[in-house]
């Protein structure tokens, strides 16, 4: 056999084969009518919520300034790591050091009326006791004493405030961390007169950070403390990173209209990939199915034309091989699952299936977890769902032809959904 007659050869039977498959693909039911359908498959499961949320440090610190002054030294700069007690700003301490000064002069002089004062009540004592001097008299030597011993802890106090002022021009760093903003210059004026300024925004520990995502009202049911979280940003996309639940704040917030609650998401960021102020994409772990039954969703929904249904309940009343015996209560057209084989609150499927002959037949099962698309197979509880088998989505619509007036088949891409 020559070459060129093996390659006619194969050709054939390619085609053959194809268009074998695509007949078989494309069934027909008895009275003509052409079905949808997907094959029952295997795989993972997962059911997610989803959601958008901000990355944050865990904990920030806000720098600022008690008091005003001209900056003359700055010691720190966007991104430096900074310890605990390191010096940030520098103030202008001339007028504070010259508040100190005014302020001792003040408690010397507070301290010596105080003494004077001391010794005029001592020395007047005794002419009291003996009646030469009157109880008004000897009244306002004790009330001038307790004056200035009165302006003598003012005066204290007084220094110690323009100490404590002039501690306070030097500007220092409350915690270990990361320094993620700076407002101020070297030569700018602070004025803390009315309100704190913000000098730098210290955050503690950016190798774990948090995310604030905010999650819809009918959802936040769903979210558990501890639940696994996965998440994407998009500096990048290929990447996945992964987190847990913290916190469910109680507060909500609405939303053009909509209720959400803000979750807290631990993100833990060891290579430092992840900054403040990233949006995240976030994927609730609500439950995840390994290696399950997996039956599409669009066939939960399907329902055949009522007489397609007349036709296989009577199939299934003659006790017609494929179709199942009979079953159902009065009102339920013969197609809901005898009491005697459910279980209270137990949720439970039905699809439309297709045998080798593209004759239909129907299934229940108990469902599992849904990710809105496909539906876990827990067990099957009557009809055949084993991998594979085929479950009605839909009914392929028909046209007339203009050249001979039958109804043709329109073709339709199909099969089973890609995992």
């Amino acid at each position: 056999m020559t070459p060129k007659k093996k390659i006619l050869i194969l050709s054939a039977v390619l085609i053959v084969t194809v268009l074998f498959f695509v007949a078989r693909r494309w069934l027909k039911s008895e009275n003509g009518t052409g079905f949808q359908w997907e094959a029952v498959s295997r795989g993972n499961l997962e059911d997610i919520i989803s959601s958008t949320g901000e990355l944050r440090a865990v904990t920030t610190v806000n720098v600022g300034s008690q008091v005003s002054g001209t900056i003359v030294g700055l010691f720190a700069d966007f991104n430096d790591e900074v310890k605990k007690g390191d010096l940030l700003i520098s103030l202008d301490k001339s007028l504070f050091q010259a508040s100190v000064l005014d302020a001792e002069g003040n408690r010397i002089r507070a301290r010596a009326e105080f003494r004077k004062a001391e010794i005029e009540l001592a020395r007047n004592r005794p002419l009291f006791e003996k009646g030469y001097l009157s109880e008004t008299e000897f009244v306002a030597l004790e009330t001038a004493l307790d004056t200035a011993l009165a302006a003598v802890k003012s005066a204290d106090a007084a220094l110690k405030k323009a100490r404590t002022n002039l501690g306070y021009a030097d500007i220092r760093s409350p915690i270990d961390g990361t320094i993620i903003k700076r407002s101020v210059d070297a030569g700018q004026t602070i004025a803390a007169s009315f309100q704190t300024p913000e000098l730098f925004v210290i955050a503690e520990d950016l190798t774990q950070m948090q995310i604030e995502a905010d999650v819809d009202e009918s959802d936040i049911g769903q979210i558990r403390m501890g639940m696994p979280v996965r998440f994407t940003v998009q500096a990048y996309p290929e990447a996945s990173f992964a987190g847990s639940v913290r916190q469910i704040r109680l507060q909500p917030e609405t939303i053009q209209n909509v209720v959400n609650y803000t979750v807290i998401v631990d993100a833990p960021n060891r290579n430092r990939l992840l900054l403040p102020g990233m949006t995240a994409t976030v994927d609730f772990m609500v439950s995840e199915v390994k290696d399950a039954l997996l039956v599409s969703n669009r066939a939960l929904s399907f329902t055949p034309p009522q007489e397609m249904m007349q036709t296989l309940l009577r199939k299934m009343r003659q006790g017609k091989p494929g179709t199942g015996p009979p079953m159902g209560r009065p009102g339920t057209g013969g197609f809901a699952l005898p009491a005697g084989e459910r279980t209270a609150g137990e949720d439970t499927g039905r699809v439309f299936t297709l045998d080798d002959n593209g004759a239909l037949a129907i299934a229940w099962f108990k469902r599992g977890a849904t990710d809105g698309i496909v539906t876990e197979i827990k067990e099957v509880l009557r009809g055949s769902l084993a991998e594979g088998a085929r479950v009605v989505t839909g009914i392929e619509k028909t046209k007339t032809s203009k050249s001979n007036g039958k109804n043709t088949l329109l073709p339709r891409p199909g099969g089973p959904r890609p995992r």
